[in-house]
């Protein structure tokens, strides 16, 4: 019987991966620190292991270099390790959590099946940041609805009522960030990676 890779073990996996991404995509460190507003110092420590990887360091990375986040977190090898992941109810979302810590904001994969169920929009404290890495979200927002795709991000106070599920009748993976306390997400990004 196969089991699920420790955390430790992911994280591990995060720098080689940084590392092999820019070099697949012809970037040095100067370009990558000039895109990102890290300094080259910081994402040579973070591909070598030395800096501890987390989301406000790997996202502008991944944006930057054009690459999705699951595939540098590690979150799909999870389920080729042979242990998939308990839905949080017999009908909801899969969720994945990314992070181990316990006050802050927390990360988590989440996999929304596909449904044909009526929006049930709610509110609590807390703040969302949701980015779709792949399919279409329908997302309601208080009086507003929309539908986001692949490498769309969408942030808001939990407060709001809100919903958000696959939309077009197939299921979306999104990398949902929240902070239990009303916590912002400061991703530090320059801009995108020139045509």
């Amino acid at each position: 019987m196969q089991h699920q890779p420790s955390i430790s073990a992911v994280i591990e996996q995060i720098a080689p991966r940084l590392r092999r991404a820019r070099e697949r995509r012809g970037r040095s460190l100067a370009e990558l620190s000039r895109l990102t507003g890290l300094s080259t110092s910081t994402l040579s420590r973070l591909e070598s292991g030395q800096r501890k990887p987390s989301l406000e360091l790997v996202l502008p990375v991944t944006v930057a270099l054009g690459v999705r986040l699951d595939e540098i977190v590690a979150a799909p090898r999870l389920l080729e390790a042979g242990v998939p992941p308990q839905p949080r109810r017999a009908e909801g979302p899969t969720v994945i959590p990314l992070s181990r810590q316990q006050g802050g904001p927390r990360a988590y994969k989440m996999i929304m099946p596909a449904t044909d169920g009526e929006p049930a929009p709610r509110s609590h404290d807390g703040y969302a940041w949701l980015f779709v890495l792949r399919g279409r979200l329908g997302v309601r927002l208080g009086e507003r609805e929309f539908v986001m795709g692949a490498g769309e991000v969408a942030e808001f106070d939990c407060r709001i009522p809100h919903w958000f599920g696959a939309a077009d009748g197939h299921a979306a993976e999104i990398l949902s960030l929240f902070g239990a306390h009303g916590e912002r997400i400061h991703v530090r990004a320059r801009g995108a990676v020139p045509g």
